[in-house]
Formats: structure tokens, sequence, C-alpha cells
């Protein structure tokens, strides 16, 4: 890595010297040869007839073409013209093959995941495939390598990194979708392994304890939130009782705060003909994803005949560049939102390695021998490597447990029928339930499908496959030796959760347990989000009687600190009179505390002190409880489980004298050094408290990927630095320095037009290009933008070749 820094800082360096010297054009001639194309015609081999590319003033294009497999063509034409680079991102993420392209810096990246061997998953996907998908994922790789090659010169990254593209195959579209599950599911088999340990290693009074199935912060559509259960006594466990190696084994004080938040999550909600003035239903959606540049998604316009003969198909709203499809939007009957629905998609298989030959592992069907595969890692500038993957029957050997047997990952997306474009069939649909038949049968990471119809309807349902799990409920490892526990195939669409015209009008997801009982069973428990977020959203939208789009907007852009009100309290309860008397910076402290003024607001000092005073606390007590499994595992910690929240607030009011940390007299002591730690956080450097803002820490970096390298490229290639309002957690307004809403929408099938859209950096990867940073300010001040494209500025006709 090193020296592929120095040598890139070379040619930069050189770049600034030359241009200096008057080369610069020569050099802007060359980079402007990678922007695309926007007017005129352009002949290209395997269209059949032609298509028109319109683009707007956003650089968003209309593509209308006469068939499907035409629109799929230009669709990876464009998105090829646009992204490229982040294309070849995704499928070398998924396959492990980064540092062939960047160089050894990725090797560790390339090691975690060419476990999965996705490579070989892909090539069943196109083996497995029908013949419309097939052609589909052809056609869309066709319009892929001949907007490539459209390029009067090949996309700037490749000139710093001093390497061609490879051309796109049908089976890297698959890839990308195995860079979604990675994205959105990769952690799990973690999870349930940090679930299975705790359960092997803790009493289990205390296991339910700490890791509660709801708190009292769930707000789900369908059933109640779940109460913790009953604090543990000091008959159960007692922390008081650690020996000197128990106690050495803990994290110094202060020095673990609780880890981010994986679930940055997403919000979706939708409401009925109940809800609006005019009888029409509204979907909204904001996806909350790590933000880079280029940026995720690609927004587009499709129009192309319907297969029925009468008229034509449209279809608006975000796609995955990479693929042929639009993620999620509207088509004039239906619209539909995604968020991530944190149902249990993975198991922790325990292998049962056979006594008698270490080889050989048990299974329903006798002794198996252990696959090895050997997989080799290219790395540019550097000597190949190679991996030795472990597999069973049931999938990789990923870990092992307190016991030290084998866990093999289990996984949807390892599955036939797990990855494929399914959503192509939603993008037709005309009805509700249409809509909800093909979205169980799409294969992708399990989303909370939120949709509504053009008849003032709305609907939740899973899109994705659903395991038919038999013997057990898949919360925690378990063994699979004997065949009583097992998946037995994928439920059908009939089988699937779903909730339809709920008698309020009002359906909300938020990466939280959306349902109860048998529904809950069927998606089961992936580890949801803690559920503030989904409960705050719900409240919002009681207060609405009559919705507009306007006051969709402004849920997303809610940044009220509800969640953190009782922390608050608590921490004006410890920064008493005789504590401030005793330290006079307590109490600075406790004015900023004072007023605070409830939201995540750049300005606030007292918004980021609550928020530290929680998370050190919570990355504490998560440490000490846990003690008997860091005799097993040394970094163990239940700090990065969402719902760590429930028992350790509960420590923290009920003050029970057995779960304390045993460093400390009391937890009146405890809490003053939280409050104590968050003064010496604030004042680091001799600055002053009033500088704590929230803003401070909440300042965003949007990178590209080459910045990141090379500091010295960020002026070009990054989007500016701003300090946002809003929170990576636990209110709807989700934003992070370097994640956030990777869009915004709110849309009513059949009135696109009064919709809105809008997503941060711009539709080009291209800095040259003015549509590369365009539309990142609506986004950072929470403007709406039209949902559907606007006057059209280029038109690109693309014909057959001759």
């Amino acid at each position: 890595m090193r020296k592929f820094i120095l040598r890139t800082l070379a040619v930069v360096t050189l770049l600034i010297v030359v241009i200096a010297v008057g080369g610069g054009l020569a050099i802007r001639h060359v980079l402007k040869g990678s922007l695309p194309q926007l007017d005129g015609e352009l002949r290209v081999a395997k269209l059949t007839a032609p298509v028109t590319i319109e683009r707007d003033g956003l650089g968003v294009p209309t593509i209308r073409a006469a068939n499907r497999l035409d629109l799929a063509f230009a669709t990876g034409f464009v998105h090829a013209q646009d992204r490229f680079f982040q294309m070849d991102l995704l499928r070398r993420n998924s396959a492990g093959e980064l540092a062939e392209l960047v160089g050894p810096a990725a090797l560790p990246l390339d090691r975690k995941v060419r476990v999965h061997r996705f490579r070989e998953v892909v090539k069943q996907v196109m083996a497995n495939s029908g013949p419309e998908s097939a052609a589909l994922m052809t056609a869309y790789a066709d319009g892929v390598n001949a907007g490539l090659e459209s390029l009067a010169k090949k996309p700037f990254e490749y000139y710093f990194l001093r390497v061609d593209p490879q051309p796109w195959k049908a089976e890297d579209s698959a890839l990308v979708i195995c860079s979604m599950y990675l994205d959105l599911q990769g952690e799990d088999f973690a999870d349930e392994a940090t679930l299975g340990l705790l359960a092997e290693r803790m009493p289990a009074a205390m296991f339910d304890f700490l890791a509660p199935r709801g708190t009292e912060w769930d707000a789900p559509v369908d059933g109640e939130a779940f109460a913790v259960a009953t604090t543990p006594g000091p008959d159960v466990f007692d922390t008081r009782k650690y020996d000197k190696g128990t106690l050495a084994l803990l994290a110094p004080v202060g020095s673990l705060a609780m880890r981010e938040a994986r679930h940055g999550g997403s919000n979706n909600w939708a409401v009925s003909a109940k809800r609006t003035a005019d009888g029409r239903a509204i979907v909204a959606d904001d996806m909350h994803l790590d933000i880079r540049v280029p940026h995720v998604w690609y927004r587009a316009s499709f129009e192309w005949p319907a297969a029925d003969g009468q008229g034509n198909e449209r279809m608006t709203g975000v796609s995955l560049p990479g693929t042929p499809v639009i993620v999620v939007g509207s088509n004039g009957h239906v619209a539909w939102g995604f968020t991530n629905s944190e149902g249990d998609w993975v198991d922790a298989v325990v292998v049962e390695v056979d006594p008698l030959d270490k080889d050989f592992y048990l299974t329903p069907d006798g002794p198996r021998k252990f696959a090895h595969h050997t997989e080799t890692i290219h790395a540019k500038g550097a000597a190949d490597e190679t991996l030795e993957v472990v597999s069973t029957i049931w999938g990789p050997i990923m870990g092992h447990d307190a016991k030290g047997r084998p866990l093999a990952n289990h996984w949807v997306a390892y599955e036939d029928g797990g990855v494929n474009v399914g959503l192509l069939a939603v993008e037709s649909a005309h009805t509700l339930e249409e809509a909800l038949r093909l979205a169980n049968q799409t294969g992708a990471p399990a989303q909370n499908f939120m949709v509504a119809d053009d008849r003032g309807r709305i609907a939740w349902t899973i899109i994705g496959r659903i395991p038919r799990r038999v013997g057990f409920d898949g919360r925690l490892p378990t063994s699979w030796a004997d065949g009583k526990c097992r998946w037995d195939g994928w439920l059908t669409p009939e089988e699937y959760p779903r909730i339809i015209d709920p008698e309020n009008g009002r359906l909300w997801t938020a990466n939280a347990r959306v349902v109860s009982g048998e529904m809950l069973a069927t998606v089961g428990d992936g580890g949801y989000d803690l559920g503030a977020r989904a409960q705050q959203i719900r409240d919002d939208l009681a207060k609405i009687d009559v919705a507009s789009e306007a006051d969709m907007l402004a849920i997303q852009l809610d940044d009220r600190a509800v969640f953190l009100r009782p922390w608050r309290k608590l921490l004006l309860d410890v920064l008493s009179p005789e504590a401030v008397e005793a330290d006079p910076r307590r109490g600075e402290l406790r004015r900023a505390v004072e007023y605070w003024g409830d939201r995540a607001a750049p300005d606030s000092v007292g918004y980021r002190v609550v928020r530290t005073f929680r998370r050190n606390l919570i990355g504490q007590l998560s440490d000490v409880l846990v003690a008997p499994c860091k005799e097993v595992k040394e970094s163990f910690s239940i700090a990065k489980l969402d719902r760590t929240e429930g028992p350790v607030w509960r420590l923290v009011s009920e003050k029970p004298e057995n779960l304390i940390d045993p460093r400390y007299k009391n937890w009146d002591e405890l809490l003053l050094a939280a409050a104590d730690a968050v003064v010496t956080d604030a004042t680091r450097g001799g600055k002053p408290i009033s500088e704590y803002t929230w803003g401070n820490y909440n300042t965003t970096s949007i990178q590209h990927a080459l910045s990141r390298a090379v500091p010295s490229l960020s002026p070009w290639l990054d989007m500016p630095a701003r300090a946002l309002a809003g929170d990576k957690e636990n209110m709807p307004r989700i934003q992070g320095p370097s994640m956030g809403a990777s869009q915004r929408m709110a849309v009513s099938p059949g009135h696109e037009g009064d919709g809105y859209l809008h997503m941060p950096c711009g539709q080009s990867g291209h800095p040259l290009s003015p549509h590369y940073r365009d539309a990142h300010a609506a986004w950072e001040e929470g403007r709406p933008t039209p949902f559907l494209p606007g006057a059209t500025v280029h038109t690109l006709v693309l014909k057959p070749a001759a």
C-alpha cells in the first residue's frame, strides 16, 4: 500500500508541475475524453431497434426502448458511461478481487470475502436462470461494454491505477447483488456466533436479560412491545465475586465506548386512502447506507411497450449500477420502498467432527469429508496469494464455538434462488397482490417491502427468499448433524407474512421488529434494531390525519432527540448540586445538558454530551457483565448488539449491587465517573466545553475511493465537508459523517408529478461532469427535488449497427 501511495503521489505531483508549466490543457483533454456522449446518434452492435436517451438538467436519463431487452442494453450503456468504476468495485468486492485492481492494501478485505466463493455462486445463478432472465442480463452486459467502448478515453480512475478496465460479464450483475448481501447481511453470522457464546457461558437467566428479544422501545405494526427480562439477582450472577484473573480481562475504565451503530438502518412507511385528502396512497422511503463518491444509486426513468400491447410501461426511481433494474420507485400503478428487514437469513451450523476421523464431519446421510478449496488471490504489484477455504454441505467454516466446534455459515445468498433478477418482474406489476407475489419470489437480500397502489391501498411483506426452517428457530448456533434441524426449501408466496390495508391506514418499518406471533416466527430475528426510530416514526404518523408528500419529508427530517430524553434526565440527576460544587467543570456540563435544544442539531453541545455519556456507559457495562465470555474470546462484548440498551437502562435505573462494575464502590460513583469522562473528552487538548458541539463530530466526510488513498485528491474528488443535523441511530433523520439517507423519496402511484426524490452527490462519477455533485446541496439541506425527470436538456439516440 505504501508503494502504491508513493507512486500515486508522484503521479499527482507530476500532474501539478505539468499544469504549472502549461501542460494542463493536455491532461484535461485526456480526462475529458472519458466524459460520455450526451447528444446525437450512435450506432452500436447487439441492439435490435433505436433507443432514445433523454437527460434532464440533473443528468437523470429517461430511456425509451422498443422492448425490454433493448431497455436493458441501454441501461447498461448509461451506467457504463457514468459509473463504470463504481460497478467494477462492486463486482470485485463480492468476488474478493479488489487487490487485483488496487494492490496489496485490499488483501485483508479480499481474504475475508473470498471464503464465500461468490464467483462459484454466480456461475450457478447463471446456470439456473431462466431464458428470459439470462437474456436480460446478457443484454445489460452488452450495453455496459458498448457504453464503455463509446468513451474516447477509459474512465479516469484507471489512469491513476495504471490498469485497463475489464469487460463486463452477465454474471457480474449477480456479483453486484452479492455485494448488497455482504453490505446488508454480512455481519449476521458473527452476531449469531456472539449470541451463541453468550448463551454457552452465561446462566440462562443472565442470557435472557442481556439478550432481550425486545424492549419498551419496540413499535411493531402487529403486536406489542416485548419486556426485558427481570434483573437477575446475586444468586444468579454477581460481578462482585470476580477474582483477580477475571478483573484483568476487563478493559480499562474509560477505554471502551459503545461501537457505532451497525443498524444505521432505513425508514419506510405508507399511508392509505384513509389518510389523504384525495383518496390516494403515498409511500415514503429513505434507505440508509454508507455514502461514497460516486453514489450507490443512479436515478432513471424507463419506458417500453407493455407485454399485452396496451400502451407503455413507465418505471421511475433509483437503479443500482451493475444491474438492469429500478430498485425502488413507482410504475404508475404500484410504488414501493425498501428497508433492511433484519430477519434471520443466516444460520451458524454447529459442525460435529467425526470422532473417528477429524477429516470427516457428521451429516444426516452419514460422515462426509470436509471439502478444501484453494482460492488464488491476485494483487497488483505483488505475488499471488492462496487461501484455503474449508467447506461443508451447509457452507464454509467461518468460526468455532466455545467448545471448539467448527461453525459453518448457511446463508440464503449461497442457495439456489437466493440471487436472481426477480425485481424485473415487479416493475410491471399493476396490482397490490401482483406486486406482493412477485416480491416474494425475488432473489435478493430480504427487505421490508412497503407498497401502495393507484387505488389507495397499502401493504407490507418481505421481498426476498424466506427459508422453511424445520426443528429450530434459528436464533442460536445449532447442530444439523441428525437432520432434525434443517432448511426445507423456500416458502411459497402464500406462506409469506403480509399486512394489507390496516384499519388505521398506516404502515411503518425501520429495521426493527414489524410483526409478532406466527409471522415473527416465519421471519425470525436476525438482530432487530432497538425500535426507537420506528416508534418515533409511528408517533409522527399518528399526529397526521390528512397526509401529503410534504408531511413525509418532514418526518424524514425529524431530528428530535426523543430517545435520549431519559438519558438526559439521568445525567442531570448525576450532575447534582453537590457534584457540581465539587468540580466547576461539571457545572458547565450541566448547563449544556439543560439547554441542549432537544435535537441532534450541529450547534448543540448538550446533545453530544448526553449521547457520549450513554455510549460510554453501554460500552463499559457491556464489557463488565460478560467477563465469562471474555475468558474464551478476550475481545468479546455485547455493545454492538442493538438491544443492549434494554438491560443497561434497567441497570442504571435500578442500580443492583450485584451487577455493578466491581471497580466502583457504588452506582453513584460509577455514574459520576461516566459524566467526568465526558468532561475529559470534551476538554481534550485544552478546548473549552463550548466547542464540544454535535456538528464538530457529525461533519460529513463523503469521499471517493482514490482520495481515501491519496488525500491530496480530496478537493477534486470529494463532496464538501459540512456539519449536518441528525444522528446515525435512534431517530428518523439518520445522518453520520459518511453514512445516512442514500435517497429520500415520497410518491403516490399515478401521481408521480407530486412526488419528490433526492440523493447525495450526483448522477455522474466523473469530476469534470456538471452532474458530479449538483444534486448534493438539495440532499444536504433536505430540499425536495421532483420525483420525475425534468425537461430534456440532452438527447442521445442509440441505433443498431448497420
